[in-house]
């Protein structure tokens, strides 16, 4: 794991993303209400690819809706497959859910960000941590063993076939924790030689307890896709200066879906 210092982060970190915060805001994701000076790529009509204004990386994009549809993956999960095939190899595509990391829950948006940054998208390749669990319509679905928190690794070189497998995944987590909407997640997508990999990570909570104490004992740290990753940002020095790994690896148990509601979400599928 690494840990960045990133005062630019504060914003997005400690972002109130409560339902009367959402609704009393303008949502800066939509397109009239961006910065007059800012310029986007449309992608298929659809999307727009758009510079993130408080980076993690040297190249970190928002990939924004151009309508105001609030952040589900399901209905986009073809739209992901497509946009890390056509910026590969040079970047990597991420979603962050509406409730455990996305900033603007109530605007579909993915983040983009130079592959290979995100310790897991390393970790995903080493036989250490690979254990195949079973295949299904031509994907490989496979979790990371010792890895401090829970991870399902999906590979193909079939879209439709991985389209439809995250699907299910995706209704399996549903029934897992017992909801009816989007369950909690983040999600990474790469293409590599002709095959992508989708990494998703199922969570049980969006912050955690460290994040609401008082001052002298709180620690802001919210994890999304990047900080579960293995890359922890923190807006405080205070925090960057005192943050240690066993701090880290038990917020990672403490957000992530425990073992063996893992292990049932797999089994399930068919």
């Amino acid at each position: 794991m690494w840990l960045q210092f990133n005062p630019g982060r504060i914003v997005s970190t400690g972002a109130k993303v409560d339902a009367r915060s959402i609704r009393e805001r303008r949502c800066f994701l939509c397109v009239e209400n961006l910065p007059e000076p800012q310029k986007g790529i449309v992608y298929k009509d659809e999307f727009l690819i758009l510079c993130n204004p408080a980076p993690i990386f040297a190249e970190h994009f928002t990939i924004s809706n151009i309508h105001h549809v609030s952040q589900i993956l399901g209905p986009c999960i073809p739209t992901m497959l497509d946009l890390a095939r056509d910026l590969s190899p040079r970047l990597t595509v991420f979603y962050n859910g509406p409730k455990c990391g996305a900033s603007a829950p109530d605007h579909m948006h993915f983040q983009a960000n130079p592959t290979g940054l995100i310790p897991v998208e390393n970790a995903a390749q080493e036989k250490l941590h690979r254990m195949f669990r079973r295949s299904l319509d031509s994907v490989d679905i496979l979790t990371l063993r010792d890895f401090g928190r829970q991870v399902i690794v999906l590979e193909s070189r079939q879209r439709e076939n991985l389209a439809d497998v995250l699907n299910k995944v995706l209704d399996s987590l549903r029934q897992t924790v017992g909801v009816s909407e989007e369950p909690m997640m983040n999600v990474l997508c790469s293409f590599t030689d002709g095959a992508w990999r989708v990494i998703v990570f199922p969570r049980s909570k969006h912050r955690p307890d460290v994040f609401f104490k008082e001052e002298a004992e709180r620690f802001l740290i919210s994890p999304a896709a990047v900080d579960i990753g293995g890359l922890i940002v923190t807006p405080l020095e205070k925090d960057f200066k005192t943050v240690n790994a066993l701090l880290v690896e038990s917020i990672f148990q403490e957000v992530s879906l425990p073992p063996a509601n893992l292990d049932e979400t797999i089994l399930r599928l068919s």
